[in-house]
């Protein structure tokens, strides 16, 4: 820089600039906010039927062994084949299940002779086919925009994720809580149609990549043998993991809002929607101020406010500090998010970015489903409060371990 320039200034909305990337940012708020007003309405419906938190626990888990087994092929094809068409067909797989919650719901006969076995079934399907999804849509994503603007995009991708995961839940809930199921799911297929189309309306030319013709099963390793050779990415996508598989309390949001705060399923999709509305404002502020300088530092930080603040929701039993401490829950999440989601698109390389998402689907699909699973368990044996507020705890000493195991990680400053 000559003596006198000025620094240039930092474009907060330099991604949103780029057509593709608005069609992509659209699709992936649509679907969003169909798999959330899902959740909600799937969570209430199954609670309403079973009275029993390991039921929940077992929706993880339905969704969470599809996902994870066929994440590692989901990488390898993406790396392979065009992404674009995997995106195309997972999307269309996803709006035939939503179809399938709203015709089920709508067979009062079929729901009193199988119960709530045909919902798994259709998570199950679901799971297969978001595992496919999420590598192919992640590596294409980083193909429609230049690698300088990996950030800014990153940082309003999950911000218009996040923003639809506070409409969904909230419109699921009152949808459900006014006008029952049927209209519910009706809402979910219609909007996941829409991301179908929103996704069909990207222009597209494959990037030349350069394969590097290993046999299928040895590809299938690759990703994982980057990330353990890794280790600032590895000890990243370790912390997510653990942290939240340990201090999952959003499993059980239909068990508080039913017996402890008492506020029924229009209550729930408003405490579902809380951490997705902290994790917006987060987004907004972290899209504005620019880099992070100690990236490292404040990852580390933000997951231990999200610990603190799961022991705190755990304990509350007002309704509105309950929605304070998960907005908080929200926001140390987005910058966790963001700050991982950077490190894996700048230190991997662009023809193995399918394989190496897919390996990030696996931690983050076992932190969130399989965790869901897990505060089945523990709620059904140790009650939902002491569940989650020891669950809390267990990721505040994950947050410790690595940052003694691991000060790459802790020392890590800017990201570039």
């Amino acid at each position: 820089m000559t003596a006198g320039a000025e620094a240039p200034r930092h474009d907060a909305y330099a991604a949103l600039r780029h057509r593709d990337f608005r069609w992509y940012i659209l699709s992936l708020f649509s679907m969003t906010l169909a798999s959330q007003l899902q959740a909600v309405v799937v969570g209430w419906q199954v609670y309403a039927i079973t009275h029993d938190p390991l039921s929940l626990g077992l929706l993880g888990l339905a969704e969470a062994l599809p996902f994870i087994a066929f994440a590692l092929p989901a990488g390898y094809l993406a790396d392979r084949w065009n992404r674009r068409t995997i995106a195309v067909c997972s999307l269309a797989v996803n709006a035939a299940c939503a179809v399938g919650l709203l015709a089920f719901s709508a067979t009062p006969g079929l729901m009193q002779r199988e119960g709530v076995r045909p919902i798994y079934a259709i998570i199950f399907v679901s799971g297969i086919a978001r595992s496919l999804l999420q590598p192919a849509r992640q590596a294409f994503g980083a193909e429609i925009i230049p690698r300088s603007m990996y950030e800014n995009a990153i940082t309003w991708r999950s911000s218009s994720w996040q923003t639809a995961a506070v409409i969904g839940p909230a419109v699921g809930g009152l949808l459900y809580g006014f006008a029952g199921p049927i209209v519910a799911y009706a809402a979910g297929a219609a909007v996941m149609t829409f991301a179908l189309v929103g996704f069909l309306a990207i222009r597209y030319e494959p990037a030349a990549r350069e394969l590097d013709g290993v046999p299928i099963l040895a590809g299938l390793v690759t990703g994982l043998r980057f990330v353990f050779n890794e280790p600032v990415i590895l000890a990243a996508l370790s912390l997510d993991l653990f942290s939240v598989f340990l201090g999952g309390a959003e499993a059980l949001l239909p068990v508080f809002a039913s017996e402890i705060l008492k506020v029924g399923p229009q209550g729930l999709g408003i405490l579902r929607a809380a951490p997705a509305a902290g994790a917006v404002l987060m987004g907004v502020y972290l899209a504005h101020r620019g880099p992070i300088e100690r990236a490292g530092r404040a990852m580390l930080l933000a997951v231990a406010t999200f610990a603190v603040a799961i022991m705190g929701f755990g304990l509350s039993t007002s309704f509105l500090l309950s929605l304070v401490l998960l907005t908080v829950i929200g926001m140390a999440d987005n910058v966790s998010v963001v700050i991982r989601s950077t490190l894996l698109q700048l230190l991997t390389p662009p023809e193995m970015l399918g394989r190496v998402s897919a390996v990030n689907s696996v931690f983050i699909g076992s932190s969130n489903e399989l965790g869901a699973f897990e505060s089945g368990v523990m709620a059904r044996l140790l009650g939902p409060v002491r569940a989650v507020v020891l669950g809390g705890m267990a990721s505040l000493m994950v947050v410790g371990l690595t940052a003694r195991l691991v000060p790459r990680l802790r020392q890590l400053g800017r990201i570039s």
